[in-house]
């Protein structure tokens, strides 16, 4: 494990236990004050009403599924996020404290998977064997790697990497595909363009097509 990496793991796990308190705070200043609006742009691809949100963090997306009248579950390892979420719910949360390995629910209990910039734990085999475990057979799983902000980052890298758009964003999907095409999904990569950020949703389903949002706001691979 390289320097950098190593720094970012123990940055994250101080983040989420002993300072899960700043998460809000780091959370916005490093998205310019976006983040919950990066976080709710997945909301146009879920279907079904039964949801399981995986590291549900400070809870901010549980709120957002409860106003819209779903049923959302959620679990998370850190304490100190089940408890900030706790608070944000007022009593209405359906909380578990555990990791996405394990998941302590029933087979086939949802319609839709959720993850928002989530940790390495997403690419493991056995998460991935347990959301398929728990997903209805025409469920699927949706994943938010990754924030570009604005178009002029996104100019940046391009001219930096020397790649086009189009064989930048070819690459940065074979890549994140691979994992999950090994575990048995279906796998889909899209961008949806926001006023503040480019984002990088990942679509998987256990059957062979995907049904998802509006196909005028996606850029398959």
């Amino acid at each position: 494990m390289n320097l950098m990496r190593r720094f970012m793991r123990i940055f994250f796990q101080l983040l989420y236990h002993p300072f899960a308190f700043t998460y809000d705070l780091v959370a916005w200043v490093v998205s310019f004050g976006k983040w919950n609006d990066w976080v709710r742009s997945i909301y146009p691809l879920i279907t079904g009403t039964d949801i399981l949100e995986l590291g549900h963090g400070p809870g901010h997306l549980q709120r957002f599924l409860l106003d819209r009248g779903l049923n959302p579950v959620a679990i998370d390892e850190s304490t100190q996020m089940g408890s900030l979420t706790k608070r944000r719910l007022r009593g209405k949360h359906k909380l578990a404290r555990g990791i996405a390995q394990t998941l302590p629910f029933a087979t086939h209990s949802f319609d839709t998977v959720v993850a928002t910039f989530p940790t390495d734990y997403i690419f493991d085999a056995r998460t991935l064997a347990e959301v398929s475990r728990v997903l209805k057979s025409n469920g699927k799983l949706i994943v938010l790697p990754a924030a570009y902000p604005a178009s002029r980052f996104l100019k940046w890298l391009y001219k930096v990497t020397g790649e086009s758009p189009e064989e930048l964003n070819k690459v940065l999907a074979e890549r994140l595909a691979k994992p999950f095409e090994q575990a048995g999904f279906q796998t889909e990569i899209q961008t949806i363009e926001m006023k503040s950020s480019a984002n990088l949703i990942v679509i998987l389903a256990k059957k062979q097509e995907l049904q998802y949002g509006d196909p005028t706001r996606t850029h398959p691979n």
